[in-house]
């Protein structure tokens, strides 16, 4: 006699309830701080906004009123006409053609050489390549006031004092933006990508315009921005070999303002400030779009 065996019966899976995550939470939200979050940003907001504020409260006030106890907390009436007085004095016309030329070409030169360079230590294989890199490094290790001497004597003996080309060629390679673009072409740049454009029959310098370029462009963006920025802000080096009444850059320029047995501290920040507006302005066009390349690098990588 056969025996049928019946098989249990499955168990009834329940439906799985909704998850109980806010939406903020779930994948594809949009994650809301709460108020803890907005007071610490808004704190930290108005403290790196002060510096920034009292430039515009000094340049608005007149010397007498700086220099009383306690200082002024809000503007004054004299801004437009503090600014015009530091334009004129200051030369400030010709210092910001000047400056814009300097930090524009630096700022190209160094992110083109340093994403070549980049690439190169990156991907490419070759005798002594980590030796090289770490000597790259290196040189970021030693303060460049040590360079200044030799560098005013060969300057010197070039007969480039007092002219552009003396603060443009030492600002044209930079060991930080080498080891920046490497660090990122490390991981958005994939080797099948290379190798494909190999197969093909692409040259290396075919591979850097076609390929290195295009995946680097978010770095290269960043690293532009902030090699514009430290040559804007550049003192010490063109103080040396520019002069205030030749091609100065906007920091010699504003260096010369107020002087006299007391300085016009109200002069000094209107050139301060009309010095800074330009960066400002910069960064309010084209900052969204670095934020935007910062992000799709971060993505990529």
């Amino acid at each position: 006699m056969t025996t049928t065996v019946t098989p249990p019966e499955a168990p009834i899976v329940k439906e799985q309830k909704r998850s109980r995550l806010p939406k903020s939470a779930r994948a594809g939200g949009t994650l809301h701080g709460g108020p803890l979050a907005y007071v610490i940003l808004a704190v930290f907001t108005l403290v790196s906004l002060f510096p920034l504020v009292w430039t515009a409260i000094a340049a608005s006030r007149d010397n007498q009123r700086l220099a009383e106890n306690p200082p002024p907390l809000w503007f004054g009436s004299n801004l437009m006409k503090n600014l015009e007085i530091a334009w004129k004095d200051a030369n400030l016309g010709e210092a910001f053609l000047n400056t814009t030329i300097v930090a524009g070409i630096s700022a190209v030169t160094i992110v083109v050489l340093s994403a070549v360079a980049g690439f190169a230590f990156a991907k490419l294989r070759f005798k002594g390549r980590n030796a090289l890199m770490l000597l790259v490094i290196g040189t970021m290790m030693v303060p460049p006031q040590l360079s200044i001497i030799p560098l005013y004597m060969m300057v010197a003996k070039l007969d480039w004092t007092d002219q552009l080309q003396a603060v443009i060629f030492p600002s044209l390679v930079s060991a930080f933006g080498v080891f920046f673009m490497r660090q990122y072409l490390l991981q958005a740049l994939p080797d099948e990508v290379i190798e494909a454009a190999r197969v093909d029959g692409a040259s290396s310098w075919r591979v850097v315009w076609h390929v290195v370029f295009p995946a680097a462009r978010p770095a290269m963006a960043v690293l532009g921005m902030l090699m514009f920025v430290q040559a804007w802000n550049d003192f010490l080096w063109p103080f040396l070999v520019l002069t205030q009444t030749g091609n100065p850059t906007v920091q010699v320029a504003v260096a010369g303002l107020g002087r006299g047995y007391t300085p016009d501290q109200s002069l000094i920040m209107a050139g301060a400030l009309l010095g800074t507006l330009p960066l400002l302005l910069v960064f309010a066009i084209f900052g969204k779009q670095i934020v935007g390349g910062i992000m799709q690098g971060a993505v990529k990588g």
